[in-house]
């Protein structure tokens, strides 16, 4: 296939083209279950990662729904997954043997907590009796009876009530509950999990084998090593067997990806069950979008990746020195058809209801039109108003080609 072609797939298959979802909860859950995972991250300059993420497939959506799904139907929970993420109940079977091995290994970080755990059984002990008989509570509601500190040149340094809660979660014993302000409320597994949660005991390789189908049909195609980068990262345990297994039993599909025979390295395969809407994209049923994209956001989580499919050099440079900064703290790519064009920095003023677009940045090889640059002014307008803003002010940078659009 054409690079032009495996790109289409990719962002196909990430819900980011084609009729967008209905902007319910149907909708969200149907797009969650292509995606498999929705990373959760604590900054919110523009709106929180996950909420981003959905806006760039649904458009604009009322939030309680996810509320809804999360909180009452349970039908999601918030665990880890490649990162600390919102995750399917269906799929607890997959995370529930992730969570088995916990503190398993002898690195030098498994060992000092092994044995800081061994120092504080009281606090373990104090901290899940507190919530077992008082729960939902914040960790603030816990007095903390630690008989040493935890030590760290983090943020959590001494921080021992949630350091303890930190490893209850991902030991399994306790979820989170719901949230009180953007904190988590932690109570007891078996009092979170709907009653038709399934629980059957997997495997190592079951778990690998039921992981890697919606890993790579997330991914539309990938590589070995792309796969492993997705959904449950660096959890695959007995990956090369799995696959060679997969592939022998014609459940994926090995495909060459260039163009004017220059072949990409590298094996990369298409879940067959994606076969069909290769060939729909190939015919013509190519139904493009002009969206941003979090700093999170799915299809570009795995850099490497997003350099070889996209060519497209993204870096977060949140933590990285003003000073030194490239295009700013908060960068959202824009994805444009089937490429990432170029990314806009911005900021969400609450107290003013104002977008701050400090910068928008065209990559080098962007397409200057007219239509391109309505369809970026778009985006940015349509993230504007989901953010509730009343108005967009722009910055001094902005690409010339663009720049009527953009005022």
């Amino acid at each position: 296939m054409s690079s032009a072609l495996a790109r289409r797939l990719a962002v196909t298959r990430q819900r980011l083209s084609g009729v967008r979802p209905p902007a319910d909860a149907a909708g969200m859950l149907d797009v969650i279950r292509d995606l498999r995972c929705l990373q959760l991250d604590p900054i919110s300059a523009v709106a929180r990662s996950h909420l981003l993420v959905l806006w760039s497939r649904l458009g604009p959506f009322d939030t309680t729904h996810l509320d809804v799904l999360l909180w009452q139907e349970r039908k999601l929970f918030e665990d880890w997954a490649h990162a600390a993420s919102i995750v399917l109940t269906e799929d607890y079977p997959i995370i529930r043997v992730l969570k088995r091995r916990h503190l398993t290994g002898d690195s030098l970080w498994v060992r000092r907590f092994r044995v800081w755990l061994k120092q504080n059984d009281v606090l373990r002990r104090h901290v899940l009796s507190e919530v077992r008989r008082r729960g939902p509570l914040l960790s603030r509601q816990i007095e903390d009876k630690a008989t040493s500190d935890w030590s760290s040149t983090g943020w959590n340094a001494g921080r021992n009530v949630d350091r303890m809660l930190a490893h209850l979660w991902h030991a399994g014993t306790i979820m989170v509950a719901g949230r009180s302000g953007g904190q988590k409320l932690w109570d007891l597994t078996e009092r979170c999990l709907p009653p038709w949660t399934p629980r059957e005991r997997l495997s190592d390789r079951e778990v690998t084998r039921r992981a890697a189908h919606p890993a790579l049909r997330a991914l539309g195609v990938a590589r070995p090593c792309d796969i492993e980068q997705h959904f449950i990262r660096g959890q695959y345990a007995g990956f090369a067997k799995v696959l060679t297994d997969l592939h022998a039993e014609g459940r994926i599909v090995r495909v060459q990806i260039g163009d004017r025979g220059d072949a990409w390295p590298g094996a990369w395969y298409v879940h067959v069950d994606d076969l069909p809407l290769l060939d729909r994209l190939a015919g013509g049923g190519w139904q493009p979008r002009t969206t941003l994209l979090s700093p999170f956001d799915n299809l570009i989580c795995d850099r490497a990746r997003t350099q070889v499919l996209f060519g497209f050099d993204y870096r977060i440079e949140i933590y990285v020195p003003p000073a030194q900064r490239r295009h700013g703290y908060y960068v959202m790519p824009i994805l444009h058809k089937d490429r990432l064009i170029g990314r806009v920095d911005q900021k969400m003023d609450r107290s003013k209801g104002r977008l701050d677009v400090h910068a928008v940045y065209a990559e080098p090889d962007a397409p200057r039109s007219p239509d391109t640059a309505r369809a970026v002014a778009g985006a940015i307008e349509d993230l504007a108003a989901f953010l509730g803003a009343r108005e967009i002010a722009y910055g001094r940078r902005l690409p010339p080609a663009w720049r009527r659009a953009l005022r």
